[in-house]
This record gives C-alpha cells, structure tokens and sequence, in this order.
C-alpha cells in the first residue's frame, strides 16, 4: 500500500511540474452565457417543460400550451390567431427552444407559450377559423361589434374560448401576441413602458393602432389592464427561416420576459 501511494504521489508533482511548464492544462468546464448563448444543454439540465390541453379547434385539433419555469412573473407569448400569419408559430418556436438552452431566464418567472391558437386557420391558411370567424375579434371587450365575421355573441368559439381559459387559469403579468404584416409594435392597456424596452431589441417602431372590437387587446390590455403587446412583423417574415425570425426578433420577446430588467 505505501509503494501504491507513493506512485500517486510521484504523479500529482509531475502533473504539477508540467502544468507550471505550460505543457499540461486542464479542459475549462462548458459555460452557459445567457443572452447569447446558443449551446445546448444535456437533457438532463434542460428546464422541465409543462405541456398542457387547454382546448380544442372547431375540427378537433388540440391547442397546447407549453409551460416553463414556476416563478410568479407570468408572460404569456401567443402565435398564429390569425391562421395567415405564420412568422408568429415559427417565433414561439424558437422562444420555447431558446429557453430551454438558457434556464436562467426563468429564474423567478413562469413562460407560457402557445404558438398556434388557430390551428384549423393555418391549415387552411385563413385568417378565420373553421366556422369564418376572427378570432381576434371575439372576446368580451365592451367595444365588441356582433356579427357574422366577429361572431354573434362573445367566445362564441372553442379557440377563443381556449385563449380565455388561459388567461383565467395562468393570471399573466402581460402579454404578447405575434402577427403580421402591420410592421410595428402595438399596445394596450399600460404597456407602453413595456413596448419601448422591446423596441430597443428590433427595428420595429412603436405604433399606437388602437384597440380594435372585440380584440384580445382590447378585452386584456384596456378592461383587464394586462400590459398587452400585438408584435406586428413584415410580411416579408412569413417566408423567412427560423433562424433568420429569431436573430431579427428574439431578443425583443426575451426582453419581454425578462421585463423590467434587461436581458442577461
């Protein structure tokens, strides 16, 4: 046992001796930067991610939210109301990938995330669902105008009425909602402030539309006073890659997260 012992011993100084050389140096541990990190976790570290049933299409689709993190800073990140505008799927995408790659945004903060809430419309590449109705249009809002295209009442719609449920069931703290093609940042309801931050991470401008009947930013932002942010992209981003949505636009939804601090 001391020969055993003294051979480790004898390998610890050569060990030491080359590394004061500069003949011998340690592999560094993998990092994970943040805001710009694009290394991929191992499973095992990935976040756990909550995937949920909130409803269902007019033809029986299912409409899924996405849940990461459990802190009580709740943002809720919606794509693709409009079944024509399909930037916003692709974007959340990439957001829930993102996040998953870099925990520690979440710390403190829960991310819901739904990317499609008009299935039956994107496949069909409609505005409208199913049943021809606009789904922004169908909450509600006091301001809401019933009629053939807005539908007959409020939440005449499982869509719209699963978007509702979301909002009761997860209370977020605010709220963005990616379309096309009015290229701008809109707001309802106090999200101003919030709208600046997210302007300073993309070369949208912020343009105050005015909530529209029945919208969710009217029902959200002006009655429920939920900072809610309509993220209006180019039409030029409907054919764009993943990638290229992403470098243009991501930083401006992780900064809405992240909200009142800036991104790591």
């Amino acid at each position: 046992m001391i020969r055993d012992w003294s051979v480790v011993v004898r390998v610890g100084v050569l060990v030491g001796i080359l590394a004061l050389s500069g003949c011998y140096e340690p592999e560094p541990s993998p990092t994970i930067t943040g805001q710009e990190s694009k290394v991929a976790l191992p499973p095992a570290q990935m976040p756990p991610a909550q995937h949920v049933l909130v409803g269902r299409s007019v033809k029986g689709q299912p409409i899924m939210v996405q849940v990461l993190g459990s802190g009580g800073d709740t943002t809720f990140v919606m794509g693709g109301i409009h079944g024509n505008e399909p930037a916003g799927t692709i974007l959340v995408e990439e957001l829930s990938d993102y996040l998953r790659r870099n925990p520690r945004l979440l710390d403190g903060r829960r991310v819901v995330m739904l990317p499609c809430a008009n299935p039956d419309g994107a496949a069909a590449r409609t505005r409208e669902n199913l049943h021809g109705i606009d789904l922004n249009r169908n909450f509600e809002a006091m301001n809401r105008v019933d009629n053939a295209t807005n539908g007959h009442s409020a939440l005449t719609e499982p869509e719209s009425q699963a978007l509702r449920k979301i909002i009761r069931d997860y209370s977020p703290s605010r709220i963005v909602s990616v379309h096309q093609p009015l290229t701008c940042i809109d707001f309802d309801g106090p999200a101003r402030a919030l709208a600046t931050r997210m302007a300073q991470y993309c070369d949208l401008p912020i343009k105050k539309l005015g909530a529209k009947p029945g919208s969710l930013g009217s029902f959200t932002g002006e009655e429920l006073k939920i900072p809610t942010i309509t993220l209006e992209l180019p039409e030029s981003a409907g054919p764009a890659s993943a990638a290229t949505l992403w470098e243009q636009y991501g930083k401006s939804l992780v900064a809405a997260i992240t909200y009142p601090e800036h991104p790591l």
